[in-house]
């Protein structure tokens, strides 16, 4: 639909002198394709928005595109030639194939997604793979639009949390990815109970940073454990990243020193009556909670913060960069994008997310009252099997893992970041409604009747696509690379799965209503290429969101 949008936006900006025009599109298909609302204009023309689109009215000429404009009340509704909806639709979609719904805006650009960043501690629980997923989907979508996408993932192997789990392993042997977390759990129990185990935690992270080669070690080795077992899980779920970046690498070379003696330069590094170095962040408007930003200990040793702005100078270097974080630390990345600001750095892009709610509310890796993503995906195939075998009495593996990674991914997708997802398996495992089975579905229905035609006419005559709902389909088809660029600008992954589902469910009613290889051979051959055509376009959606298709279901 581009073209036709840009014929309308060259008349309007000829006629109204006006550079940000927006078109909005009318909640009835017979009312127009597009529509331009005159009201907008009103106070500088000194007319009323009706009488302004009586007179555009009279201004517009006819074209090959856009045959027809009509004024109803205050909007000038455009009309636009639905054979070329349909053939340009349809042409572009199936030369481009997978390519489809991309602009390439990215092309000669390098962007870092640093994405997921679980505390090595624990085997990851449900909420935590919201970051991942949409992190994900976003890497997808840039690359899928020509970026140079670097994907990061920062571990924080130093902080307080693995010193906990150091203490708390100091009697065990054969330590298992599987322990962790009980180790974890425990930890904090014995803490809770016996506060002078603080000290020893406090003693391991300063014996760390003075290069204590024992202690190092002992670090190394349950972050080791910790991660390989953590990406091994994301992996399964094909979440792939290229550089793994390490807290501890910012202590070994001495960038954390580095970046205070930077700071000292901003005047507003002072040492507190905690013998801490802080940041001085009045004027940022943070709220008097947060005057300031603590980046050491009254032992010298290093905080998180630190470690990060350091991380962040580094990125920075690399050029534009996005991160992924949950909405609970907005407030310490407008601390971390004050710092930048003081050293003239580009703060990065932050993608906030809400958290993913199971019916006993929010999860707790400290508390141990959590779901483990691991099991869940477990539990996901084991319920996909049953309505799998429900629906065809057997069960074919690959396709309830395809099932079921995809209805979690979605279910989780599909609701915009700043939203809690409050997860229901079993809805989203549904074949009806607003899941991921439902368009695979929708896909797999596709390619079951592709399979009984012999050979597609790619020269069908596409005039005869001029059903109702077939341009409905071919307007939807035609949204698709907008949407994507919204997605993209936005970085809102959730537009797509919306797309989707839209897509998929005029699809299902348009089969309901008409046959496709029971009709005359020529409108047959012309209705191929509209369904082929809304197959890639599903196929291209779900693949930016990390969902598998399926050719049968």
């Amino acid at each position: 639909m581009e073209k036709f949008k840009e014929v309308i936006l060259q008349f309007l900006k000829k006629e109204v002198k006006v550079d940000n025009i927006e078109l909005e599109v009318p909640p009835n298909p017979e009312m127009g394709d597009y529509a331009f609302p005159c009201f907008v204009l009103a106070k500088e023309w000194k007319k009323s928005p009706n009488d302004i689109a009586k007179e555009l009215s009279n201004k517009f000429k006819p074209n090959k595109l856009v045959c027809e404009v009509k004024v109803i009340g205050p909007y000038l509704n455009f009309f636009v030639n639905k054979n070329k909806i349909a053939e340009g639709t349809l042409q572009k979609v199936l030369k481009q194939k997978d390519k489809y719904g991309s602009s390439n805006i990215g092309k000669n650009k390098k962007i870092i997604v640093e994405h997921t960043s679980i505390n090595p501690n624990a085997s990851p629980h449900v909420g935590r793979a919201r970051n991942a997923f949409i992190g994900d989907s976003l890497v997808k979508i840039l690359k899928f639009q020509g970026y140079n996408v670097e994907t990061h993932y920062f571990v924080n192997d130093v902080g307080k949390q693995i010193a906990m789990l150091v203490l708390g392993s100091e009697d065990k042997k054969n330590i298992a990815f599987e322990n962790l977390l009980n180790i974890y759990i425990e930890i904090n129990k014995r803490i809770e109970q016996e506060p002078e185990l603080e000290k020893k935690v406090l003693e391991l992270l300063n014996l760390l940073e003075k290069g204590d080669k024992k202690i190092r070690k002992k670090f190394e080795k349950i972050v080791s454990i910790c991660v390989r077992g953590q990406i091994k899980i994301l992996f399964d779920l094909g979440i792939r990243y290229n550089v793994f970046d390490y807290e501890s690498k910012y202590l070994w070379n001495k960038k954390t020193d580095e970046t205070l003696k930077t700071l000292e330069k901003t005047g507003k590094l002072f040492i507190d009556g905690f013998n801490r170095w802080v940041m001085d962040q009045k004027g940022y408007g943070l709220g008097m909670k947060m005057p300031v930003l603590v980046l050491t200990r009254g032992d010298g040793t290093s905080l998180y913060p630190l470690r990060d702005i350091a991380y962040n100078i580094e990125k920075s270097n690399k050029g534009r960069n996005i991160v992924v974080l949950g909405e609970d630390q907005k407030l310490y990345q407008e601390q971390i994008a004050a710092v930048l600001k003081e050293l003239e750095i580009k703060a990065p892009i932050v993608v906030n997310y809400s958290f993913v709610l199971l019916q006993d509310g929010k999860m707790s890796t400290r508390k141990g009252n959590l779901v483990l993503l691991e099991d869940f995906m477990k539990e996901a195939i084991n319920k996909a099997s049953e309505e799998l075998r429900k629906r065809y009495n057997k069960v074919n593996q690959k396709s309830a893992k395809a099932i079921a990674y995809g209805a979690v991914k979605f279910t989780i997708l599909r609701v915009s970041p700043e939203k809690n997802v409050v997860f229901d398996l079993n809805q989203a495992l549904s074949f009806e409604g607003e899941t991921a089975p439902y368009i695979q579905y929708a896909y797999a229905r596709i390619c079951s009747i592709l399979k009984k035609i012999k050979k597609i006419n790619m020269k069908a005559d596409l005039k005869l696509i001029n059903k109702k709902e077939e341009i409905e389909l071919i307007k939807i088809l035609a949204n698709f690379p907008d949407v994507v660029n919204k997605a993209t600008n936005d970085l809102r992954p959730h537009l797509i799965a919306t797309y989707l589902y839209a897509l998929a469910q005029k699809f299902n009613e348009y089969y309901h209503i008409h046959t496709v290889l029971t009709a005359d051979k020529k409108i047959k051959d012309s209705r191929i290429l509209l369904i082929s055509a809304i197959k890639q376009a599903i196929k291209n959606g779900l693949n930016l969101l990390g969902i598998g298709v399926l050719e049968k279901m």
